[in-house]
C-alpha cells in the first residue's frame, strides 16, 4: 500500500508540522517524543538548532498509533514495546496487524488466530487495527507537502478538486 499518486512510501519524507497534522499531535509532543527516543525520525534526525527533522510514512503511522495508545491510558513502557514491534515489522505486514491492549500491556496480533488466542486467555480490552490507522495517515499525508528523500525536492500536496494545481504540477 503506497500513498496513491505520490510514489512509494519510502521515497517521501515529512517535516515536523506535516507529521503532527497527520498524526493529530502537537509539535511539542513530537519534539518531546523525538528527544526522549519514543519515536524518532528515521529519515533525518535533528542536528542542532534550526535543523529540520524528516519523518517517514512509517514514522507518522507510529506517531498516530502512539497517540491512540496514550489516549487509551496505556502505560509508557507498554507503548515503547509496541513501538519496537511496529519498527521491527515489515511495512507490508503492518497493514494486516492489530494491536490489542488490556490497558497495561500491548499485544501484537498478526492473524485472527493470534487475536483469538489473546481473547481466550482473558486479555484484550481494546484493539487498534493498524490497517485502519494506515488509511487515516495515508489520507492525511496526501493533503500535506512532502519531500523526496533522495533529492529533497518538494512534493506538493494533492487537492483532488484543484484542476489549476494539477495542470501547474504537470508543466
Amino acid at each position: 500500500m503506497a500513498p496513491q499518486g505520490r510514489g512509494r512510501t519510502e521515497e517521501l519524507g515529512y517535516r515536523g508540522p506535516s507529521a503532527c497534522a497527520a498524526a493529530g499531535i502537537t509539535y511539542r509532543q513530537l519534539d518531546y517524543w523525538a528527544r526522549t527516543g519514543l519515536v524518532q525520525p528515521s529519515v533525518r534526525p535533528a542536528h542542532g538548532s534550526g535543523s529540520q527533522r524528516l519523518y517517514s510514512f512509517r514514522d507518522v503511522l507510529v506517531l498516530k498509533i502512539v497517540k491512540r495508545l496514550l489516549d487509551a491510558g496505556v502505560s509508557l513502557g507498554s507503548i515503547r514495546t509496541a513501538v519496537q514491534a511496529l519498527r521491527a515489522a515489515d511495512l507490508a505486514e503492518l497493514a494486516g496487524m492489530t494491536l490489542m491492549s488490556d490497558g497495561a500491556a500491548v499485544y501484537r496480533c498478526a492473524s485472527p488466530d493470534d487475536l483469538a488466542e489473546l481473547l481466550r486467555g482473558g486479555r484484550g480490552v481494546f484493539g487498534i487495527a493498524v490497517g485502519a490507522v494506515w488509511g487515516d495517515v495515508e489520507s492525511a499525508l496526501a493533503q500535506l507537502q512532502a519531500e523526496r528523500v533522495d533529492t529533497g525536492e518538494a512534493v506538493p500536496a494533492e487537492h483532488p478538486g484543484d484542476e489549476l494545481a494539477r495542470r501547474r504540477n504537470r508543466a
